[in-house]
C-alpha cells in the first residue's frame, strides 16, 4: 500500500516557473512534468483514491468534494461547491482567460460503484501498485472510473503552469458526485447554475480508451433504462415433491419469459424494439470502418467461444439498442439450496438505448411484451385477490432514473478542434459515434445549452464496476498529456 502524503504541491497561476522553452507543446510539457514527479504524483493520486466514495456513504462523498475543492483552490482556480438538498455536491471551478473566444468545460465524476470487500484481493480503498504482465497498475475503487480523469486534469494544469504555457480558452471544471447512481440531480443542479456551467463544448472525461490501446474520441453515449420484473407462484415455498408439476414455479416462468425476449444470436424479439433508430451519418460510418476490429482479441481475453450479433462486430452492435439481464433471484443455490418451489422470482433488466429511441417508450415495449405473454401487470406488491384472480401476475417497476442516448455530429468545427488537440498528444486517434456505456449527456446538453464529446483515458481492462478495479499507470501518464493538450485549446 502506498503511504499517504499531502494533497498536492500548490502551484499558484500567477507564479509560473518557465523552466521549459516557450515553444514546448502542451503534451511535451506534461510528459516532462510527469517524468520528473512520478513518485509524488502517485502518492497524491493514492490520497484521492483512499477516500471512500460510494453512494451509501454521503459523509465520505462530502470528503471527496472538499478534497477536490482544496485541490482547485491550491492551484489558484476560482472554485466552489454547487449544492442541492439530498445530493452530493458538484465541484465547480473556473479559470477565466482575458480575451478568450471560447469556454471549454471538463466533466468527470468522483463517486464510484459499491464494493464487496470480500471479493477484492486488496481492500478497495487501500491503493496498491502491482506489476501485471510487465506493466504497473494501481488497484483501488475508482482508479479507472473516474478519479483518474480528475487527477489527470489537475496534474495537466500543474504541468502547464510549471512550463509557462498560457491558456487560450476559459476553462471550467464540473465534477459530479452521483454519476454511478444515475445522476438523478445533475440536471437540476446545472440548470440552477446555468451561467456557471455553460460552455462551447463539454469534454466528458469518463470511460475507457479503445481496446487496441489507441486513444479514443467518442461523440455520443447510449441511453440507459431499467426494469425490475417479479413473478409470483405460491404464497410461500412449497415442497417440490408434494407440489411439483402442479404449483407453478415462478423461477421457471421467469426463465421462459426472458428466453422469449431474444433469439439465439442475441437479437431482441420484443415487437418494435428497434423502431426509430436514427441512422449514422456518412462520416460516422466512415469512422467505424476505420476503427480497429478488436473482437478476436477480446474473445480470447474473455474466454468466449462465440459472440452474439450473427457476425456483426462489437462496434456495430454498440450502435444498436440492447436488452441485458443484470441479475436473477429466486430461492437459494449451492449449500443453501432446498427442494422447494419458490414463491417469487425477480429479474433486473437493463436497456441500452441509441439515438431515436425514447427511454419511456422502450420500457413500455417490454411491459407490453410481458402482457402479451398472458401476465396481469401491476406496479405494486399484488394482493391475494389480484394473484388469485389472474393465472399469471407480474410486478414491473420502471426505474425513473433513466435517460436517452445523445450523439454530437463529428463534423462540427469544435469537434474538429478537439480531434486535432487529442491527436497532437496521442497521434492516431480512434473516432467513434457512440460509446457502449451510458453517461447522462442529455442532462448536460439541456442544462448547459451545449454539445458533448467524450475523451476517456482509462484502460479497457480496468475491471470497471467490478472487484479489483485498476488503472494501468501508463494510461494515467498518457491521460495527463491528453488533458494538457485539451486545456490549451483555442
Amino acid at each position: 500500500m502506498l503511504k499517504r502524503r499531502a494533497l498536492v504541491l500548490p502551484l499558484v497561476w500567477s507564479c509560473l516557473c518557465a523552466t521549459l522553452p516557450a515553444q514546448t507543446a502542451p503534451f511535451q510539457a506534461a510528459h516532462q512534468y510527469t517524468a520528473a514527479h512520478q513518485p509524488e504524483l502517485l502518492h497524491q493520486f493514492s490520497d484521492f483514491l483512499a477516500i471512500p466514495n460510494v453512494a451509501a456513504d454521503p459523509a465520505n462523498l462530502q470528503r471527496n468534494a472538499d478534497f477536490l475543492l482544496e485541490a482547485l483552490h491550491s492551484r489558484g482556480v476560482d472554485a466552489k461547491l454547487l449544492t442541492l438538498a439530498g445530493a452530493p455536491p458538484v465541484v465547480f471551478g473556473q479559470l477565466m482567460t482575458p480575451g478568450a473566444q471560447h469556454t471549454v468545460v471538463f466533466y468527470a465524476h468522483y463517486d464510484g460503484q459499491p464494493v464487496t470487500p470480500s471479493e477484492w484481493t486488496i481492500p478497495p480503498f487501500q491503493p496498491t501498485v502491482n506489476t501485471i504482465d510487465g506493466e504497473q497498475r494501481i488497484f483501488a475503487r475508482s482508479a479507472g472510473d473516474d478519479k483518474a480523469a480528475i487527477f489527470a486534469q489537475l496534474t495537466a494544469l500543474d504541468a502547464l503552469k510549471a512550463s509557462g504555457i498560457s491558456l487560450h480558452a476559459n476553462i471550467r471544471f464540473v465534477w459530479e458526485g452521483e454519476e454511478e447512481a444515475g445522476s438523478p440531480h445533475l440536471e437540476q443542479i446545472l440548470q440552477a447554475n446555468h451561467e456557471l456551467v455553460h460552455g462551447d463544448i463539454w469534454l466528458v472525461c469518463d470511460g475507457p480508451v479503445d481496446q487496441s490501446g489507441k486513444q479514443t474520441v467518442v461523440f455520443g453515449a447510449r441511453g440507459d433504462a431499467h426494469l425490475e420484473i417479479t413473478l409470483y407462484g405460491p404464497h410461500h415455498g412449497l415442497h417440490s415433491g408434494h407440489y411439483g408439476n402442479w404449483a407453478p414455479n415462478p423461477a421457471m416462468m421467469l426463465a421462459q419469459l426472458l428466453a422469449g425476449m431474444k433469439d439465439e444470436n442475441g437479437r431482441v424479439l420484443i415487437p418494435h424494439f428497434y423502431d426509430g433508430i436514427a441512422p449514422l451519418s456518412a462520416a460516422e460510418k466512415s469512422a467505424l470502418a476505420r476503427a480497429p476490429v478488436n473482437d478476436p482479441m477480446l474473445m480470447d481475453a474473455f474466454w468466449l467461444g462465440h459472440a452474439d450479433g450473427n457476425g456483426a462486430h462489437l462496434l456495430e452492435l454498440i450502435n444498436q439498442p440492447s436488452l441485458n439481464i443484470n441479475g436473477l433471484s429466486s430461492a437459494q443455490t449451492g449449500p443453501h439450496a432446498a427442494n422447494v418451489i419458490p414463491s417469487t422470482a425477480v429479474g433486473d433488466i437493463d436497456l441500452r438505448l441509441v439515438v431515436g429511441i425514447e427511454w419511456k417508450a422502450q420500457q413500455q415495449r417490454v411491459i407490453d411484451y410481458v402482457q402479451s405473454r398472458g401476465y396481469f401487470v401491476v406496479d405494486h406488491d399484488p394482493s391475494k385477490q389480484e394473484v388469485t384472480s389472474h393465472p399469471r401476475v407480474a410486478k414491473i417497476i420502471s426505474d425513473p432514473a433513466s435517460y436517452n442516448a445523445v450523439r454530437t455530429p463529428m463534423d462540427l468545427p469544435i469537434a474538429k478542434e478537439v480531434i486535432e488537440a487529442v491527436a497532437s498528444a496521442r497521434g492516431d486517434v480512434v473516432l467513434l459515434p457512440t460509446m457502449g456505456g451510458s453517461v447522462p449527456l442529455g442532462a448536460m446538453e439541456r442544462a448547459a445549452h451545449t454539445r458533448t464529446i467524450t475523451v476517456p483515458i482509462a484502460n479497457y481492462d480496468d475491471n470497471q464496476h467490478a472487484a479489483n478495479e485498476n488503472l494501468r499507470l501508463q494510461n494515467l501518464w498518457n491521460g495527463i498529456e491528453t488533458m494538457a493538450a485539451l486545456l490549451q485549446m483555442q
